[in-house]
């Protein structure tokens, strides 16, 4: 898309309003920043991506249920764990001391920032250097920067040829000097505080009194529930490792710039499975589930050319992974070159559960400050169960290594609707070329598997198609039209990326047969009803 993709991202979340994907959250009374509400075709779009993914990791599993090299099947199962959680889980998990972004605050505009979000440029006029920052889409950075250079130096808009540039753009964390920095919203310099530590974690009280001990947090990630659960899955289920446990549910995060659409959001729901496995294997694991965690999106209609995977370096690492890798999309919002994460595949050790036994935030090296008791013995901040595993054949007994694909549903969505939008010709009813726009979604993803179109209404036609898309909706998502010309029915269902149309027509009545029309290629072909439903059903199993 190259300089028109923030264009085209324009018309992308215009569109989304428009046909009803998503909605600002509260918009009638001005917004809510960061909460976005998924609408009708949305939360079908949604709701589909978040099964394809179940089926992928637990229901189908076993089409690939070997790991390659080695003859090791493994076994899937699922949870869906409480938001609210004892405040010991997260401080065991290190969320309570270490879950925190850097902020900056404006002791003038009483704006707060994070300090990596903030980008700015050194400007220059005459004796003076001054950086001057904007908090803008990426598009806009070169016109805000000379509007703030302009207000700082107290300049006509004839004279910004005065102004020279030092550098190029670069993030407020490169700045030494805040007093030298000309605030996104200041009015004059050396307004920023120094940066400091910001948690995350949403904080709630729960029960009648609210005092220290009533303080819990909505959870910031799923993967704890799965964590504090691993006993109660292995007693209870029968599972032998290596195994993996699924959850998809909601997630909160105090993002203090929430922003590019859905991408980065206040709430927000993650697809993740912990796989618990032997530490002799885990790194065999971990590859497995990188490379196979990434096919999952091209084969639901990413492109290779916009998907990277990466993998972390040693500094990007947290303390406790020995490999990380981010599946990565090339977002219509992000500069030319630029990537957005999608989903983190984590080698985790055996952090979390030593974490949740111990209390140790890093088993080699960092144990948490210890307290002691009244007689001056260590108390533990972890829960004091042991949760090693013993294995039922071997009679081995271990602290299982974790490998963690963690994928968000709304950034997987965004990235398939962005994947999806296009903008071609095709001929209108009477036969003219004009340009349309299509959601190219894959059929499995998309929110309407099909439309059932009556010619016109007469002549028995609707009866007739009311008759089909009845027997059709028992099996999945159809639509019934019969308002307006059929080309600009068949328009509309392209706008809302439903794969196929069925139109009614006279020789239905007479044969049995409708027109197929496929949205991608727009060709026609006459089948009977059942061959046409057997078509549609094909193509939603791929």
């Amino acid at each position: 898309m190259g300089n028109e993709e923030p264009a085209v991202m324009q018309k992308i979340v215009s569109l989304c309003k428009r046909r009803g994907f998503l909605f600002q959250s509260s918009e009638i009374y001005g917004g809510m920043n960061g909460c976005w509400d998924y609408g009708p075709l949305g939360v079908e779009l949604k709701r589909n991506v978040k099964e394809a993914w179940w089926s992928e990791m637990v229901t189908h599993h076993d089409d690939i249920s070997v790991l390659p090299g080695a003859a090791s099947a493994y076994e899937m199962t699922g949870l869906d764990c409480s938001i609210l959680m004892h405040p010991q889980v997260w401080k065991c998990s290190g969320h309570y001391d270490l879950f925190h972004d850097m902020m900056i605050d404006c002791k003038e505009s009483k704006r707060r920032y994070r300090h990596d979000q903030v980008r700015g440029r050194w400007a220059l006029l005459d004796d003076k250097r001054v950086f001057v920052t904007a908090i803008c889409e990426p598009e806009e950075e070169s016109e805000a920067l000379m509007a703030r250079a302009q207000k700082c130096f107290g300049l006509r808009a004839k004279e910004r040829d005065r102004i020279g540039w030092d550098g190029e753009v670069v993030s407020l964390e490169t700045v030494e000097d805040f007093d030298q920095v000309f605030g996104p919203d200041a009015k004059e310099t050396g307004t920023l505080t120094e940066p400091r530590e910001f948690n995350l974690m949403f904080k709630t009280n729960m029960g009648a009194l609210f005092d220290e001990k009533s303080v819990a947090f909505l959870r910031p990630e799923t993967a704890q529930g799965i964590f504090v659960n691993f006993k109660n899955v292995v007693d209870s289920s029968r599972v032998r490792i290596p195994f993996g446990i699924a959850q998809v549910g909601k997630s909160f995060r105090n993002e203090i710039t929430p922003r590019n659409f859905t991408f980065r959001v206040r709430e927000f729901e993650q697809m993740e499975v912990e796989f618990f496995c032997h530490p002799d294997s885990s790194q065999e694991w971990y590859r497995y589930w990188r490379d196979r965690r990434m096919q999952w999106y091209k084969d639901l209609g990413l492109s290779d050319s916009r998907l990277i995977l990466r993998e972390h370096s040693e500094s990007e690492l947290s303390h406790y992974s020995t490999g990380t890798a981010d599946i990565e999309y090339a977002f219509p919002f992000l500069p030319e070159g630029e990537y957005g994460e999608l989903e983190g595949i984590a080698h985790r050790g055996d952090f979390d559960l030593r974490s949740h036994m111990e209390g140790k935030l890093n088993p080699a090296t960092d144990p948490l400050e210890v307290e002691v008791d009244e007689r001056g013995k260590p108390v533990h901040r972890g829960s004091g169960k042991d949760l090693s595993y013993r294995d039922p054949v071997t009679n081995d007994k271990f602290l299982p290594h974790v490998i963690e694909p963690s994928a968000g549903a709304d950034r997987a969505t965004l990235a398939f609707l962005c994947e999806a939008y296009t903008e071609d010709m095709a001929p209108d009813e009477k036969g003219e070329m004009q340009g349309r726009v299509v959601l190219k979604f894959h059929p499995r993803l998309a929110p309407i598997k099909a439309a059932v179109l009556p010619l016109v209404k007469k002549d028995g036609m609707p009866e007739a198609a009311q008759e089909i898309y009845r027997d059709m909706k028992r099996e999945f998502p159809v639509f019934y039209d019969n308002k307006g010309a059929v080309g600009r029915r068949y328009r509309r269902m392209d706008e809302a990326g439903t794969p196929f149309c069925l139109t009614v027509d006279g020789q239905t009545l007479e044969d049995g047969t409708v027109t197929l029309r496929d949205r991608d290629s727009m060709e026609q072909t006459r089948l009977p009803v059942d061959e046409a439903k057997q078509a549609i059903r094909e193509a939603i199993r791929c």
